[in-house]
């Protein structure tokens, strides 16, 4: 499970950002946000900066914060007020094709 949020943390582009909720899908655990900040927090090497948390909301206290947003902001990353300005800069994860969405596109694709 680590390693597969782990690897969807690494997808994240440099001046981009997503949410834990967003993390925790595209590793194919939807529901497991909390897994995602357990993996932040024991995991070194992880860009941990452009996760935020639900509607772009710096989640970390005191000096972590300052140092998320200073780390965000030297990458381009915009805010409104106290949160990152996500219309702009929220990383969009590709839908994991199914094997059942697969199907029935191709068997769409025949019948036209």
């Amino acid at each position: 499970m680590r390693d597969r949020i782990a690897a969807a943390i690494r997808k994240v582009p440099r001046g981009r950002v997503s949410t834990y909720g967003a993390i925790a899908k595209a590793a194919g655990f939807p529901g497991a946000a909390r897994q995602v900040v357990r993996t932040l927090h024991v995991s070194a090497g992880l860009p941990w900066h452009r996760i935020v948390g639900a509607g772009g909301e710096i989640k970390l206290r005191g000096e972590s914060a300052f140092e998320q947003r200073f780390r965000l902001e030297a990458e381009g990353v915009t805010f409104r007020g106290r949160r990152v300005n996500m219309r702009l800069h929220e990383f969009k994860f590709q839908k994991r094709q199914t094997k059942n969405s697969r199907v029935r596109r191709d068997a769409t694709s025949k019948n036209q």
